[in-house]
């Protein structure tokens, strides 16, 4: 009688490498065909074997679960002929007692049907799709059912979707891949004690390159990837978590190889202004969601600069630090104070109109004008599709690479907040209200106080090898002066 083992999976090398990583968090992925699902599905089968093992892999919707639910009875079954399926419930049970549920968060207050649940193991497919309210929520329900399990996260995604800014601020931009991020938590008991405990988390990128059974299968899955539009070429064939499906601004650049020449990217090395330049400074309030203030110069020839911002954010995606209007506006006066490039300057200031809405008392414009700041602001113009097709044409490069708006690389929240935006679904003009937009707000009254008409002809950045043809020219577009 034989006693090799049969095999049902195994895992591919980037698979690999993503089951073995001890981390808490673990992000998979970053582009198409990586083998992504079946590498959750593999890992939460790790400890099926423990009688109150209890795992579970979301989908933001049910229906998005189907092809999971299949592809886990593939795996499943043949590892556990007798464990079984309730489609009702979407929950495997093993034959140990074990159980790996399937969940979904279509809105974001489904995350409370987890409340009072603990899971040992919690998976994300499509991580970009969630909230990070949605995924942080989970942290509190990934908790031991008994004795000797392991207590983690597991996520996949590809660039795109709803939650793309906070899944690349937390797993792409924080560190570099395969490094464990380690995050440090001062914690105080009831007694007035101090506990430190440490939190890692890292990232394993990988593509369709990295799944030979995928192109061994079937070859002409290339083919079909290369055939998307420029934007999901770019996030879906190679993870470029700069460009996705969706993206309301993909004219975006951000080059740090032309920081210094400022030629073909919107981002550039911080600079003296010019003593005869305009300061025009703009406002978003927000108490309970951030709210953003940004400073900007207008030279000569009416490009405008992003040069400086004050950001009311914590340490979570687009959650407000709670400041009363009159600590916001003395810490801009403190700034406007000892900046070189603000100090003495005339700032004129543009904010949001609903600041002056005097409907419940004392309106937030009256409150930053009084002693000893005397903050001023003028109602800014709110119109969204005009102030968008600004943000568009002053992006566009003209033949020598020039744009009529550049951002300093010290303003890190709008780098991280405004490439990310993505189109209203239900508004197809605008952008979705529902995203980090705080700062495309604040800009966007700067913007239109400064117009520039709509380019005649745009210009794309120099186009480097390229054998798939992923920066191929657009059909040409032509715009006409109002």
């Amino acid at each position: 009688m034989s006693n090799e083992k049969r095999v049902i999976w195994s895992p591919q090398k980037k698979q690999e490498e993503f089951l073995k990583r001890s981390e808490y968090e673990a992000l998979y992925g970053g582009a198409a065909g990586g083998g992504k699902s079946d590498a959750l599905l593999a890992e939460a089968l790790r400890q099926v074997e423990i009688p109150y093992y209890r795992g579970i892999i979301f989908r933001k919707t049910y229906p998005q679960l189907s092809e999971l639910e299949d592809r886990s009875a593939v795996i499943y079954k043949a590892a556990y002929p007798k464990a079984e399926y309730n489609r009702t419930k979407h929950c495997w049970s093993f034959p140990s007692g074990a159980k790996i549920y399937f969940g979904a968060m279509q809105y974001g207050k489904d995350k409370l049907n987890y409340q009072g649940k603990h899971f040992d193991f919690v998976g994300f497919d499509e991580l970009t799709q969630f909230s990070w309210e949605e995924y942080s929520y989970m942290f509190s329900r990934n908790r031991p059912g008994g004795p000797d399990t392991r207590v983690y996260i597991r996520a996949t995604a590809n660039p795109g979707g709803p939650g793309h800014s906070w899944v690349k601020q937390r797993f792409i931009t924080a560190g570099e891949p395969y490094t464990p991020i380690v995050e440090e938590h001062n914690i105080k008991t009831p007694d007035g004690k101090s506990v430190d405990i440490k939190r890692s988390r890292v990232f394993i990128p990988a593509c369709v390159f990295d799944n030979k059974e995928l192109l061994s299968n079937d070859p002409a899955y290339l083919a079909s990837l290369s055939m998307l539009p420029t934007a999901e070429k770019k996030a879906l064939l190679y993870g470029d978590w700069d460009s996705f499906s969706g993206q309301v601004f993909d004219e975006w650049r951000d080059d740090p190889n032309h920081y210094k020449d400022r030629r073909w990217t919107h981002v550039i090395e911080p600079f003296e202004i010019p003593p005869h330049w305009a300061i025009t400074r703009g406002f978003d309030f927000g108490y309970t969601k951030p709210f953003s203030v940004g400073w900007y110069a207008v030279d000569t020839k009416g490009c405008i600069y992003r040069i400086r911002e004050l950001y009311g954010c914590t340490e979570k995606p687009n959650e407000g630090v709670k400041l009363e209007p009159s600590a916001i506006a003395q810490e801009i006066r403190r700034i406007e104070r000892d900046d070189p490039n603000l100090r003495g300057r005339n700032v004129y200031g543009v904010a949001d109109p609903s600041i002056f809405d005097k409907s419940r008392g004392e309106s937030v414009a009256d409150i930053m004008a009084r002693a000893p700041s005397y903050v001023i602001w003028t109602p800014g113009d709110n119109a969204r599709i005009a102030g968008k097709m600004q943000y568009h044409n002053r992006f566009a490069f003209n033949a020598d690479g020039m744009p009529m708006f550049y951002c300093f690389n010290t303003c890190k929240n709008f780098i991280r907040t405004v490439p990310a935006l993505t189109y209203d679904e239900r508004n197809a003009e605008d952008i979705d209200t529902r995203l980090e937009d705080h700062i495309y707000d604040e800009c966007r009254y700067v913007l239109m106080e400064h117009p520039v008409a709509a380019p005649l002809q745009k210009s794309l950045p120099p186009a480097a090898d390229d054998p798939l043809e992923l920066n191929a020219v657009p059909r040409k577009e032509t715009f006409y002066m109002l």
